[in-house]
């Protein structure tokens, strides 16, 4: 039977048009360095390790930092990456880039670690695009003192955006922390215990006194032991000869 001859009913069932969604490649990395000098990236590696670290238990807070964040689908034009970012409610896992569609959360708070070159950046569109975007609170930290004064700045999201948060010292009331700076470095403050978030060459420097510690009373633990059993057996060589 040809096409022609089919009966009527089997002529006009088609199979239904399948549409095929154009594959996008979303970049991995915007070709932009890291951090423009060693205080940046060194102040932007400890401030993403505190974080990282007082947030380690919690499986549903993600810290990232300098990963591209795309924030419309279809174009891999529409993407920033923050310095550092966390965002509460999704979870941990390691991940390439962030499709803000495909997680459903933007970030809560958003770090930049801010210089002179990049104060248009961070102060004109990415400022712009965080509010828009519902980011709850944006700090910049000016670690050379080349444009900011003070050198730490914070805004917090309100029912007409952004407003400068004048409070010092400066809250994140997301993250339950205090920011400070201390020595020219910015450093983070757990709010209900007060303690100060370590860094890692911090971190390093207490695991290092803590093996030293450790070792020390093995060795007092050992000579203890030695002296015991010396005693023992003057005391057994006593009585023996009694």
């Amino acid at each position: 039977m040809t096409p022609a001859e089919y009966p009527a009913e089997v002529k006009t069932h088609t199979r239904p048009a399948v549409t095929l969604r154009p594959l996008v490649h979303y970049p991995e990395s915007d070709g932009e360095p890291m951090a423009e000098t060693d205080v940046h990236r060194d102040q932007l590696i400890d401030l993403l390790t505190a974080l990282k670290d007082h947030f380690r238990n919690d499986p549903q807070v993600y810290v990232a930092g300098n990963l591209l964040l795309y924030y419309e689908e279809g174009n891999p034009q529409a993407s920033v990456a923050p310095d550092v970012f966390v965002v509460k409610g999704v979870p941990k896992g390691d991940r390439r880039i962030y499709k803000l569609w495909e997680e459903g959360q933007a970030p809560d708070v958003v770090f930049e670690i801010t210089s002179a070159s990049t104060r248009l950046q961070d102060l004109g569109p990415k400022k712009g695009l965080y509010e828009v975007l519902d980011v709850e609170e944006y700090f910049l930290f000016d670690p050379l003192e080349e444009y900011l004064a003070p050198p730490l700045m914070g805004y917090r999201l309100g029912e007409k955006g952004y407003r400068l948060v004048e409070e010092r010292p400066l809250l994140s009331q997301v993250l339950g922390l205090e920011l400070r700076v201390e020595e020219g470095r910015l450093r983070l403050y757990d709010r209900p215990t007060g303690r100060r978030l370590p860094t890692p060459a911090e971190e390093a420097e207490a695991r290092r006194a803590a093996e030293a510690r450790a070792a020390q009373e093995a060795e007092a633990r050992r000579a203890a032991e030695a002296e015991v059993a010396r005693l023992r057996e003057e005391l057994s060589r006593l009585q023996a000869a009694s």
